[in-house]
C-alpha cells in the first residue's frame, strides 16, 4: 500500500480539491471560499456538540 492511499481522507476531500484545481481561476476562488465556509460550519458544529457533552460527562 502506498503512502498516498494510507493518508488520503475518506470523505472525498482529495477528489473535491482536484475538481476545484481543474477550474478557471475565478471559479476556483469561489469554490475554495465555499469549501472554507462549509468546513468552518462543520468545525463550529463539532465544537458546540463537544461543549454540550462536556458538562454532562463529568
Amino acid at each position: 500500500m502506498s503512502e498516498d492511499t494510507t493518508s488520503a481522507p475518506t470523505d472525498g476531500l482529495w477528489s473535491r480539491l482536484r475538481l476545484i484545481e481543474g477550474q478557471p481561476l475565478a471559479d476556483r476562488a469561489e469554490a475554495y471560499s465555499a469549501m472554507h465556509d462549509e468546513l468552518s460550519r462543520r468545525l463550529e458544529g463539532g465544537a458546540k456538540l463537544e461543549q454540550r457533552e462536556t458538562p454532562g460527562s463529568r
